[in-house]
């Protein structure tokens, strides 16, 4: 079976797809046939050392990926062969089979499709997390999100209006913004052509919006905490952009401002049964049609370095997923 392997941590195109043995199920483990394998920007950073965790080399990089059972371990009860199921294993995904623990698993929804359940967890479960347990988007607060049109920003976008969120969306061109407005956001900021503080002032009538999502960092971070309101939260999704910002502490004093760490893996791992229940409202929401994940752009497992390029140069609308079996 093939397989995309990191052998070390080092630039992308160091990466390879190899033949490797098949994959066997371990005590309390699942092999999964993947279908499809959604492409995050944590994939990237992973495979260069430059993320939280650091997988054994060598190792294939993806998040999640969807499939069809193929073995089970010992002791796994609830899980069979044949059976199609998300996975969350963190890494392993870029590869025709996947082997990880049945903690990982969830049963897919009858309506999903493989590509778009391979592109739905990592994203909507982080944007969920964030602004529900983190961030406490309450109805009628108004919400920024920046990098809106990427994977997670849009699912923001569209969970922030569930939530009764006015929402305004900023991203870095007319096209992105228009994915945006599809996808229920109310206001629309292009930072690439106008001052994001000073739009936030305008369409507030100066009083500043209550919770920043920020994908991005760098140079739209300290004016994104400007523009919080009494009270504002910012939430601190990841650093897109490639530079993590430095926060003068006292912007937070006179507002009573939080800036709040938001990382969806750690949560999932020391809560996972408030984790189960956020995935079904998610699932909830989605089955209602309330919910319309955005995947962009496919391809085939071969391509896995367009795909990863794509993603990591901050070019994809919604999300990128890889289409193995």
């Amino acid at each position: 079976m093939r397989a995309v392997l990191a052998k070390a941590f080092a630039p992308l195109d160091e990466l390879s797809l190899e033949e490797v043995p098949p994959r066997a199920a371990g005590a309390g483990q699942v092999v999964v046939s993947v279908k499809a394998a959604g492409v995050n920007f944590l994939d990237g950073l992973i495979v260069q050392g430059k993320y939280q965790t650091k997988p054994a080399l060598p190792f294939s990089p993806g998040a999640e990926v969807a499939g069809v059972i193929k073995e089970v371990g010992a002791g796994v009860s609830a899980l069979e062969p044949g059976m199609r199921v998300l996975a969350l294993a963190g890494f392993g995904g870029y590869a025709e089979e996947l082997v990880t623990d049945a903690g990982n698993i969830m049963p897919l929804p009858q309506a999903m499709d493989f590509a778009t359940a391979a592109c739905f967890p990592v994203v909507y479960a982080t944007s969920l997390h964030a602004l529900k347990d983190r961030g406490q988007l309450r109805a009628g607060e108004t919400l920024l999100v920046l990098g809106a049109a990427g994977g997670v920003g849009l699912t923001a976008v569209e969970i922030g209006k569930i939530m009764g969120a006015r929402v305004i969306a900023a991203a870095s061109s007319d096209e992105k913004l228009a994915l945006c407005k599809a996808r229920g956001a109310d206001e629309l900021i292009n930072y690439a052509s106008a001052d994001l503080r000073e739009s936030v002032k305008q369409l507030t009538g100066g009083r500043g919006v209550d919770v920043v999502y920020d994908p991005v960092g760098g140079s739209y971070a300290e004016p994104a905490v400007r523009s919080l309101a009494f009270l504002g939260r910012y939430l601190v999704i990841g650093f897109a952009s490639g530079e993590i910002p430095k926060i003068p502490l006292n912007l937070l004093l006179l507002k009573q401002a939080s800036v709040v760490g938001v990382f969806w893996g750690a949560y999932a791992k020391a809560r996972p049964a408030d984790n189960a229940r956020n995935f079904a409202e998610l699932f909830g929401w989605y089955a209602r049609g309330l919910l319309k994940p955005h995947v962009s752009e496919t391809f085939p497992l071969e391509r896995y370095r367009e795909a990863l390029d794509v993603v990591m140069n901050r070019r994809a609308r919604g999300k990128v997923a890889l289409l193995v079996g």
